[in-house]
């Protein structure tokens, strides 16, 4: 990593190496569980727990999975997935609560994956959870495309915030896991997990590094109401920013991006990401896109999850402009 005397240089330098390994480019999504000036993302997530999460992480308590679809039964999962598919989705997220060791209940579910995979064209994501090597190979061979998975860095903040009974060694065990089974892994790190504070981020970095990954997303504490976390502090965009940064130096030809679970209306956070040379960014504002012309990025607009590339994703896009209700929203 660079020495650099003030974080205007460290982020410039970034920007620079990002765009000098990835291209002056950038890439704003709508992911399927929002809506921006009336355009819907194609992209939407279910959850195969329905609201259910046994560990009620601090941050959350289950409260992000009243936004998904639920789908708690294989039937049901098929179900959803073809409607889904007829009104012309792109992919889905399958998620879910955890049990109280931090795991997902693949094993009802992977017969369903598989037949989705062969009745449609989804493009399958999953918030993986911890998986052991056997569950990671299930969700090879079901077809699942890719898998994401938060990485936490603080061995307190994984069991204070997290209540998981282990440490992030077990993370590195799921990651690894996922490897070996060739499932491109897309890890997460959310800045300020740790009740607000920055703590471990820079040790999730280093853990993300020794993998060989398509992405890294960055994505900050939200604080949700009715959650032990509803009246902390964000962290500032200046430390999202440098955490940006630090990727891009411990990765230089790894994309990255602002995810969408972060505080809503920080203007800021996502004008210092484009500073940091982030290259892809989940609902944009226009104070964004027009840092970006700015800089004279290329622009593009994509109605998935921030975790999709435009690579991975041609092979399901419709011909023509697929995005276009979602560019008209900065036109």
């Amino acid at each position: 990593m660079p020495s650099l005397s003030t974080s205007s240089e460290r982020l410039q330098a970034a920007r620079e190496l990002s765009w000098r390994h990835l291209g002056k480019s950038i890439t704003f999504y709508l992911p399927g569980m929002f809506r921006l000036e009336g355009a819907t993302g194609r992209y939407p997530a279910l959850s195969i727990t329905g609201g259910e999460c046994a560990l009620g992480c601090d941050h959350c308590q289950g409260k992000i999975l009243n936004s998904m679809i639920y789908a708690e039964s294989a039937d049901k999962l098929v179900s959803q997935c073809r409607q889904l598919a007829t009104k012309g989705n792109y992919g889905v997220l399958i998620s879910g609560g955890c049990n109280a060791e931090g795991r997902l209940p693949w094993d009802r579910f992977l017969p369903a994956i598989a037949k989705i995979k062969r009745e449609t064209n989804l493009f399958i994501s999953v918030h993986s959870g911890l998986v052991n090597d056997s569950e990671a190979v299930g969700l090879k061979h079901a077809g699942v495309d890719q898998a994401l998975i938060d990485v936490i860095g603080d061995e307190e903040t994984l069991q204070a915030v997290y209540h998981l009974p282990c440490g992030v060694e077990r993370i590195e065990a799921s990651m690894t896991a996922l490897q070996r089974a060739g499932i491109p892994m897309v890890p997460h790190i959310v800045c300020g997990i740790h009740y607000g504070g920055m703590r471990g981020e820079k040790k999730a970095v280093a853990m993300i590094s020794r993998f060989k990954v398509p992405l890294v997303a960055i994505v900050s504490l939200m604080t949700l109401p009715g959650t032990r976390m509803a009246k902390r502090r964000p962290p500032n965009p200046e430390a999202v920013a440098d955490i940006i940064a630090e990727v891009r130096f411990a990765m230089p030809q790894v994309p990255v991006s602002l995810g969408c679970a972060r505080q809503r209306g920080n203007r800021r956070l996502e004008e210092m990401a484009i500073e940091a040379g982030v290259n892809h960014l989940a609902l944009p504002s226009e104070e964004a896109v027009a840092r970006a012309e700015s800089y004279g990025l290329d622009i593009s607009y994509q109605e998935t999850c921030c975790s999709v590339s435009q690579e991975r994703s041609a092979s399901f896009f419709p011909q023509g402009d697929a995005s276009q209700g979602f560019r008209s929203c900065f036109q």
